[in-house]
């Protein structure tokens, strides 16, 4: 009987050093590395893009971090063109560039500064002036870009670069490529040159640039 008192106190014994063993590994381990507890779950977004071979991989972006919003690729993406010359806004929405997911507040201005410093040609070519970031949320970011455009920088982009070659009262006057915008009113009397020419300049002959139509201009002039 005492024999068997004793073996159930031995287990018993055993049983709370056991308990108090793991519960003092589970403290220090909480003590050590205290991020792995206290760090919430977070919804990740998974982003694929194209890798430089071509093949395609897949990039996980933590929604937020610490209650900091930050982009997503459901994020709606506006952005606001102002022309400086006028006043006027056109507003269109986009998709979240790549680039972008992921970014916080702070992030997305780093890389709005590094395209304001070095803008896109086509961008310089439409009169960009600056970039802001306007409005900014998990659910929203607004971009503003400004431009200054004149009226007749515009007409000017959308009439192309080429030329016409046509006659007014038996004269050759040159039109750009719209055959409305007139360009240049010349001297030379259509009669004066041979037939073949005569007949594509009243058909409308097109020269390509600027450069090829005082070439043409310098060789038939009196």
């Amino acid at each position: 009987m005492k024999l068997l008192r004793r073996i159930s106190l031995f287990l018993i014994l055993s049983g709370i050093m056991l308990g108090l063993g793991g519960y003092s590994a589970l403290k220090a381990e909480q003590f050590f590395y205290p991020n792995r507890y206290a760090r919430k779950e977070t919804p990740n977004y998974v982003v694929q893009h194209s890798s430089e071979s071509g093949e395609m991989q897949e990039q996980v972006i933590e929604a937020a971090v610490g209650g900091i919003p930050v982009v997503t690729a459901d994020t709606l993406y506006l952005i606001e063109e102002v022309n400086l010359a006028d006043g006027t806004v056109h507003e269109t929405e986009e998709s979240m560039p790549v680039k972008y997911i992921g970014l916080d507040r702070e992030g997305l201005l780093a890389e709005l500064d590094i395209y304001d410093s070095s803008p896109p040609l086509s961008e310089l070519e439409r009169g960009f002036e600056t970039i802001e970031l306007t409005a900014f949320s998990k659910d929203r970011v607004v971009v503003c870009k400004y431009y200054k455009i004149d009226k007749e920088d515009e007409q000017e982009q959308d009439l192309g670069p080429g030329f016409y070659l046509m006659v007014a009262d038996h004269f050759i006057v040159v039109y750009r490529e719209d055959k409305k915008t007139l360009y240049i009113s010349t001297d030379i009397l259509l009669e004066s040159l041979d037939d073949t020419l005569q007949a594509e300049i009243i058909q409308g002959k097109y020269v390509e640039t600027e450069e090829e139509v005082y070439n043409f201009l310098e060789s038939y002039s009196s």
